[in-house]
């Protein structure tokens, strides 16, 4: 079996989404989501290879998240399927406006020009197949073929003590095999508080060396009571041994800190915004894409902010990832600015 260029795991769930407020009855579209599935869908569609190791239930949802990865170009070789009966999880999504009605007679809803619609995500994963996640199974997957890249997120050490097991037991394993480790924060505070979320992240900290995270994620890798400038706290970071830190704006872009005290900030891409859901995940695909190219910080971000682009304009969680020849089709309007 060849090394792949990634190996990612966590829970991907089926994702229902409505075309309107769930209250009052309507339609609902079938798709999956993970941040982690997300980002290797992500990286698939731009000619890479990845392994995504995470578990489902042994039902019919579990063989649709599986079918969809592999539909799109993802190895799931490493996936398992819970022999407990544990399910696969179920994520809700609704918008607080409902679709335009296109009827004669009817008022459309207000929309924001350059605003994404709110929306109100319901998430259904206590006790699910992807929170029961062994260390084990990752084992495998990992020694199978090892990456050249670990891709990890801050979800996946939230949803269960076996799932934060496996996903240390993974960092030790590219530690062994000079793999890459990349972090994405990704706080979610539903899943566990900001003090455990930090005790986790800074005993991984030494062990990164590429971490993703927003500005109110960095305190999280930090002790408490430090500075809020965002430039210091990645310096900080840096000097723990994490070889270069990105922290994403959100609309006003990202910005990069290297280890020789340098820093490189890309602005966001205009687009029109539909829809904010996976547009983290997009980013780190696009910037571990660009990583793995060879390219340097101006590149990794460029393609990081593109990507990103690529998701907000889209509905979905990814299914606006773009492949390697659209990648052009949003232009650099806005260059790179170094400090």
């Amino acid at each position: 079996m060849s090394r792949p260029d990634v190996l990612t795991f966590g829970e991907t769930t089926i994702a229902l989404r409505g075309g309107g407020p769930l209250r009052p009855g309507g339609t609902l579209g079938v798709s999956v989501a993970g941040a982690e599935s997300n980002v290797a869908i992500g990286l698939a569609r731009l000619g890479h290879t990845v392994r995504w190791a995470g578990a489902v239930g042994a039902d019919e949802a579990g063989e649709l998240v599986l079918r969809t990865l592999r539909a799109e170009g993802v190895d799931v070789s490493g996936a398992s399927a819970d022999e407990g009966g544990a399910p696969t999880g179920l994520t809700l999504t609704e918008p607080e406006l409902p679709e335009p009605p296109g009827l004669p007679g009817l008022p459309e809803p207000t929309r924001v020009p350059g605003l994404p619609e709110p929306t109100r995500v319901h998430h259904h994963r206590a006790g699910t197949a992807g929170s029961r996640l062994r260390a084990c199974s990752v084992e495998r997957a990992f020694t199978a073929a090892p990456p050249r890249v670990l891709h990890l997120t801050g979800i996946t050490p939230a949803l269960s003590r076996s799932a934060r097991s496996a996903a240390a037991l993974a960092l030790r394993l590219a530690a062994e095999h000079s793999a890459l480790v990349c972090l994405d924060v990704s706080f979610r505070s539903r899943l566990w508080s900001a003090q455990e979320a930090s005790a986790v992240l800074r005993e991984w900290a030494p062990s990164v060396d590429v971490l993703i995270a927003s500005v109110d994620e960095l305190p999280l890798c930090l002790p408490p009571d430090g500075p809020d400038d965002p430039g210091v706290r990645a310096k900080e970071l840096l000097s723990l041994g994490i070889g270069e830190v990105v922290v994403t704006l959100g609309a006003a872009g990202a910005t990069a800190y290297a280890e020789d005290g340098s820093s490189l900030h890309a602005p966001a891409r205009a687009v029109r915004a539909v829809d904010p859901a996976g547009a983290g995940d997009a980013f780190a695909a696009g910037y571990l894409s660009a990583l793995l190219d060879g390219c340097d910080t101006a590149g990794r971000l460029e393609r990081a902010v593109t990507t990103g682009a690529f998701a907000v304009a889209a509905r979905g969680d990814w299914e606006g990832a773009p492949t390697r020849a659209e990648l052009g089709l949003l232009s650099a309007a806005a260059g790179t600015v170094l400090h």
